[in-house]
């Protein structure tokens, strides 16, 4: 068994074309666990929204993230890390366990587990999962307005059809990965 208290991590936006990597960490009150937590993915948007309201307001939380700059920089999987030792680290609490999603771990001295698809395996993760993608949609909805036409408040900057075409009139945003193939074709 884990030593209490467990933390679970995870990120949202590894594919998009456009926005940071955003990680979520959480420490879940077991006696006010929402129903019906799961994989974010696995949950309509109403779903997913209704259950964040509950996590942020009843459980303990931070989010990281890492920006565009530092996906071109470092890459994306060097990003998500730090999106997550970002997350960890913005935490009130001194965690014993960490759950991280998939198969790397964030740069940290804690008792960490990596737990392949974790986020349909552990609670605490599938929890980081919700209030990671609620989060980044919400961020990606508001930067639509800033940057109209790429319907990101639709796609979250993956690369849809729209967005794809968008790109090709509308041009590249700063808020595009510039490492990324269709953006880093479109440049050089």
């Amino acid at each position: 068994m884990y030593e209490t208290p467990i933390i679970g991590v995870d990120e949202v936006g590894r594919g998009p074309l456009a926005g940071p990597v955003i990680s979520a960490a959480i420490i879940l009150n077991k006696e006010k666990i929402p129903e019906g937590v799961n994989d974010s993915k696995k949950l309509s948007k109403k779903k997913r929204e209704v259950i964040n309201e509950e996590l942020i307001s009843q459980h303990s939380f931070a989010i990281g993230i890492a920006s565009v700059e530092e996906i071109d920089k470092i890459n994306i999987l060097q990003a998500s890390l730090l999106a997550m030792k970002r997350a960890v680290l913005n935490l009130n609490i001194k965690p014993q366990t960490i759950l991280v999603d998939g198969n790397k771990l964030p740069d940290l001295e804690y008792n960490m587990y990596p737990i392949i698809k974790g986020d349909s395996k552990s609670i605490s993760i599938a929890a980081a999962s919700i209030i990671a993608k609620v989060y980044r949609d919400k961020l990606m909805q508001d930067l639509s307005l800033q940057y109209p036409g790429y319907y990101w408040e639709k796609n979250s900057g993956y690369g849809t059809k729209q967005h794809l075409l968008a790109l090709n009139n509308l041009g590249v945003t700063p808020i595009h990965r510039k490492s990324f193939a269709p953006i880093y074709n479109m440049l050089n």
